[in-house]
């Protein structure tokens, strides 16, 4: 079987390493960037099953980003988890009218339980 694909979009590498080296412990395969602009070429050609979206990120922000990737017919059907220091309830409300799966506060949520949210997002 293939393994599951996540591409973790985060622009601070030792939060953005941190994630991945537990995902691939997981069983999964990480993939990772910490730009937008990355993060559509690794979309389309490495085709990842699961996307961990922070929202602050340099250039373009996660929310347009995500906005993006649900007007892109060929990765429109991406799972997208939204992982970010933001968390007011707006946030979370454009997020998820956007298009993400689940919202999950850095603060609030360790590495046991966001593997937890991805898992019962691929079953």
């Amino acid at each position: 079987m293939e393994k599951v694909k996540i591409l973790v979009i985060e622009d601070d590498d030792f939060f953005r390493n941190t994630v991945a080296k537990r995902l691939e412990r997981e069983g999964f395969e990480a993939l990772t960037t910490g730009n937008s602009k990355e993060a559509l070429e690794i979309l389309e050609t490495k085709k990842p099953n699961i996307v961990l979206l922070d929202i602050i990120l340099p250039g373009m922000d996660g929310f347009e980003l995500l906005s993006i990737i649900k007007k892109t017919e060929s990765i429109k059907n991406v799972s997208v988890m939204i992982l970010s220091n933001l968390g007011q309830k707006q946030d979370i409300e454009k997020a998820l009218s956007l298009g993400a799966k689940d919202f999950m506060i850095k603060v609030n949520v360790n590495l046991d339980q966001i593997v937890e949210r991805i898992k019962k997002e691929i079953s």
